[in-house]
């Protein structure tokens, strides 16, 4: 076994995008540290998320330290910036999306029991204080990713990572025509 090399790199990818419905995107509530913003937008990047609304504090991607993490992946997605969380609620609303908050909060269940099927946009907050009222609020669902070891919760960043992998992976169940059963 040997690594892909770029051209069977780029064909791999392909197949995955043909096999690959549904529109995601991203709403970040007051996410601050440029790192997580960063490492979050090269996740996005990853997945193909259409759309992001940073919303409140949030750092924003031209930020230095954003910049260094995200590694110029931003360039692959469609910014919108909104001054309060409740605006970018309702501009994901509005552009067409469901939105499912990913957070510890009472009535969450837990993500692989969601509905992330169509058009969804996932919110996540801040990483000491989570979601805004408002955000939590402006939700149709809220998921939370069920944790087996000591620790309460996950770094912002790694938690939108395995949600936005749970919404593509739905796809994925099923063999397409590209696969083999």
């Amino acid at each position: 076994m040997k690594s892909l090399g770029s051209t069977d790199l780029k064909r791999l990818h392909r197949m995955w995008r043909r096999r690959t419905e549904g529109r995601v995107a991203l709403l970040l509530d007051n996410v601050a540290t440029p790192f997580n913003v960063g490492s979050i937008l090269r996740t996005a990047a990853a997945l193909r998320v259409e759309e992001v609304w940073l919303a409140g504090t949030t750092a924003d991607p031209s930020h230095e330290r954003t910049r260094k993490t995200a590694l110029g992946s931003d360039r692959f997605l469609t910014f919108h910036r909104a001054e309060r969380p409740e605006e970018a609620v309702a501009a994901a609303r509005a552009a067409g999306y469901r939105l499912v908050g990913i957070e510890l909060a009472d009535e969450a269940v837990p993500l692989h029991e969601a509905d992330l099927d169509g058009d969804v946009c996932l919110v996540v907050g801040h990483e000491d204080r989570g979601l805004t009222a408002a955000s939590l609020e402006g939700c149709d669902q809220v998921a939370f990713i069920p944790q087996l070891g000591r620790i309460g919760s996950l770094n912002v960043a790694t938690a939108t990572a395995i949600a936005l992998y749970e919404v593509r992976r739905r796809a994925w169940v099923e063999p397409g025509p590209d696969l083999p059963d």
